[in-house]
């Protein structure tokens, strides 16, 4: 008995590669990630640049400055400058931004437990 491969048309493994090509490229790297994760984790704080620069362990305030200016330019983030003295900005995750944060945490777990894997505890 022959087994049927499953076997997608062209324009649709065109159109998921492009997909998975698209979201690897906004979120790949290195901190894109921790950054969404840092807002979701408390959506109603306020985020300001010199928190999510000391609660990122790790990232320089150039490269937080790029990131949070690509995710906002992505509608992943809002960037909002508050009337205050001196000026202040937070940022938010959209609603579209939210919904990285179950894929963000999917990888987390794979991630905790490929180490589980390759360490052999």
């Amino acid at each position: 008995m022959k087994t049927k491969k499953h076997v997608f048309p062209h324009q649709q493994c065109k159109t998921n590669f492009l997909a998975l090509r698209d979201s690897l490229e906004l979120l790949g790297g290195k901190w894109k990630l921790f950054i969404v994760l840092r807002i979701g984790k408390n959506p109603d704080d306020l985020h300001h640049f010199k928190k999510l620069e000391k609660d990122i362990i790790g990232i320089s305030a150039k490269v937080l400055s790029k990131e949070l200016r690509v995710l906002e330019e992505n509608k992943i983030i809002t960037r909002t400058v508050q009337n205050t003295r001196p000026v202040t900005v937070t940022y938010a995750l959209t609603k579209y931004g939210q919904s990285l944060i179950p894929i963000a945490q999917d990888l987390q777990q794979w991630g905790l437990n490929h180490r589980k894997m390759i360490s052999g505890i």
